[in-house]
């Protein structure tokens, strides 16, 4: 209990917090991290997730890509849990300057939470790759095969595929961790570049829950090993 009094106490002490979470923050949505005991990229499939995630897949073998997307990254009828609510009060409070996500499911601004960086895209965004015309995430989940526009071209959703360069607002997200006198890192493994190297901007103190450990845990002033939604529940 030491650890999540002097977690409280950091919270209270800054001005200028910035959360940086991945995959884990929604595991207690039910939705399945990807690097974790029981995450996707431990299952047994034909090709490597990072094939059937990347530009690659999408452009080479699209009706393969869509399968796959279509099985897992559909979180359209989940709900934000303890960690998306405790942020998005944060955030209404003031003390909360930015949430910065790896995750693509939305679920942060479901929960409420205005200034969100989705540094790897999201699925609440598809775009034809022809004529770009705009398509919500509900059309392409509910689409047969391989969702097409009106024109005829495929339509792409607006995440950050294997091969891809990060969107412009990463270089937002920089800037809000670089000014941060508190950073929170929860729920990464923190092995994903060049989101992971995110923590080595804080100028402020830094923060890292986590159910496992990660290879930035030495630069850390906090280190908590727990579920984040007991974690987050105690706050």
């Amino acid at each position: 209990m030491e650890k999540q009094e002097n977690l409280k106490r950091l919270i209270e002490e800054a001005d200028n917090i910035v959360f940086f979470g991945g995959a884990g923050v929604s595991t207690a949505s039910g939705i399945k991290d990807f690097r974790g005991k029981n995450g996707l990229y431990k299952e047994k499939m034909d090709y490597p997730p990072e094939y059937l995630l990347s530009s690659n897949c999408f452009y080479q073998e699209p009706e393969l890509f869509f399968k796959f997307y279509k099985e897992n990254m559909n979180t359209l009828e989940y709900e934000p849990n303890v960690v998306h609510k405790y942020l998005s009060k944060l955030e209404r409070i003031g003390k909360l300057k930015a949430t910065v996500t790896q995750n693509i499911d939305g679920l942060h601004q479901k929960a409420g939470s205005k200034n969100v960086y989705e540094i790897h895209g999201t699925i609440y965004k598809n775009h034809c790759v022809k004529c770009h015309k705009f398509y919500d995430a509900q059309s392409v989940f509910a689409s047969d095969g391989i969702p097409k526009c009106e024109c005829g071209g495929i339509i792409k959703p607006d995440v950050v595929l294997y091969g891809e360069m990060l969107p412009p607002c990463y270089n937002e997200a920089l800037l809000a961790i670089s000014k941060a006198d508190l950073l929170l890192v929860a729920g990464t493994s923190l092995t994903v570049e060049p989101a992971a190297s995110l923590v080595r901007l804080c100028q402020g103190k830094l923060v890292i829950l986590n159910d496992t450990k990660t290879p930035y845990d030495n630069l850390a002033t906090l280190v908590i090993n727990a579920k984040l939604e007991d974690i987050f529940a105690n706050l």
